[in-house]
């Protein structure tokens, strides 16, 4: 069952690139946290958590369309090595402002959107590289993998970070980012892959990028899955951003139970994934992308209205199983339908409806929140999430 989990790690490259991305993600996460507890301590306002949450990944749902078409017009191995050194020098650039002590709420805008539009280019570029790595074979179980990989980040890198910003404050933990990008950049450097064969650029540009969305509107599987996908992380992913204000007025607690929140969701994420890299077959697999949605509405409900710190916890367990398990299986399913001179495009939408409808739950989040509490706005998304895999567990039909 062990070999069966992990079998796309017997393929050289995919080793090499979950060991580097591994590395680096627990200084994504890290930064992460501590970026907005920095945002919230500096202004107290839910809103404003809100709008640096939209400022960071807006960027995806405007240039990913873009990002995609690019990601299959050039070599993906030389585009990410580009795309992870400029996230570097971001990082480093943001620890340089807050370890000179003169950050300011608006540069910090400014950078996390200057990262955000790299992401809009490194995400596709990124979910589209996997099948390079390992072929169509393997290439579910290598989903499920990176996911375990994300998550296992998710866990350790917030947890880490809670104890950091409390004993030295959050600059280290950006510089600490800033470095952990070196890891990725060596591993994609010793990956080796055949050149892709590349055509002639198109003759309309426009068009080229549209084929993605074209193919997902036609391909009745897909565009039900990114349906319910982007649903859920519309309403219910910008709970994430709502953290610090749990941590803080719900839960009267500081940055080290944040840390904690965030890795209880990473600890039900991780636990979900390797539930789904167990899978041998994408059969049944729709129904798991239902079955996730719905406990992660669920338990979002359940945890909007806990006010102690050890319940909570446990109730982001299921948030983070849930939401990494749909995420994960609809990955999968579009993966595994879409050609490849498509993928880079197709990846772009699935970006879209992932990371590009986040900012956009948070912008309207950080405002809820500001008038009607963070509990409340956190409830109305989970029942909405729920809505939602109902009626896609009645409609949708397929493996």
């Amino acid at each position: 069952m062990a070999g069966a989990t992990f079998r796309a790690l017997r393929h050289r490259n995919f080793r090499l690139f979950f060991g580097g991305q591994l590395v680096s993600l627990v200084g994504t996460w890290m930064q992460n946290v501590a970026l907005s507890w920095l945002v919230y301590k500096m202004t107290r306002s839910p809103l404003l958590l809100g709008l640096v949450g939209f400022a960071g990944q807006a960027p995806i749902f405007f240039l990913a369309t873009v990002g995609g078409a690019v990601a299959d017009r050039r070599q993906r191995r030389e585009l990410l090595v580009l795309t992870q050194t400029v996230s570097m020098l971001l990082a480093f650039a943001l620890a340089g402002l807050e370890l000179g002590g003169v950050a300011r709420v608006w540069e910090i805008f400014v950078l996390a959107a200057a990262l955000g539009s790299v992401n809009a280019f490194d995400i596709p570029t990124r979910q589209s590289f996997v099948v390079e790595m390992v072929g169509r074979e393997d290439l579910g179980n290598a989903i499920a993998l990176n996911s375990i990989m994300f998550n296992a980040a998710r866990t350790l890198g917030p947890a880490v970070a809670g104890v950091v910003v409390a004993a030295i404050g959050e600059g280290w933990c950006f510089f600490a980012n800033g470095l952990s990008f070196v890891a990725v950049i060596v591993s994609l450097l010793m990956i080796r892959v055949a050149r892709r064969p590349i055509a002639a650029p198109p003759a309309q540009a426009l068009a080229h990028a549209a084929e993605g969305f074209r193919f997902v509107w036609n391909t009745r599987a897909v565009r039900s899955v990114l349906l319910l996908l982007a649903t859920t992380s519309l309403v219910g992913m910008p709970y994430t951003v709502l953290m610090p204000i749990f941590a803080d007025r719900v839960l009267h607690s500081g940055a080290r139970a944040l840390g904690l929140l965030m890795g209880a969701s990473g600890v039900g994420a991780l636990l979900g994934g390797l539930a789904l890299a167990s899978r041998l077959a994408i059969a049944g697999i729709r129904r798991w992308i239902a079955v996730a949605a719905a406990v992660f509405g669920a338990a979002l409900v359940l945890f909007s209205r806990s006010h102690w710190l050890g319940s909570s916890l446990v109730l982001l367990v299921p948030v983070g199983a849930g939401m990494m398990v749909q995420m994960a299986a609809s990955n999968t399913v579009v993966q595994t339908m879409t050609p490849d001179p498509l993928r880079g495009r197709v990846m772009a939408v699935y970006a879209m409806t992932f990371m590009g409808m986040a900012p956009l739950g948070a912008l309207v989040a950080g405002a809820a929140a500001a008038s009607f509490g963070a509990p409340a706005t956190v409830a109305s998304g989970g029942v909405i999430a729920l809505v939602a895999a109902a009626i896609f567990a009645t409609r949708a039909a397929g493996p």
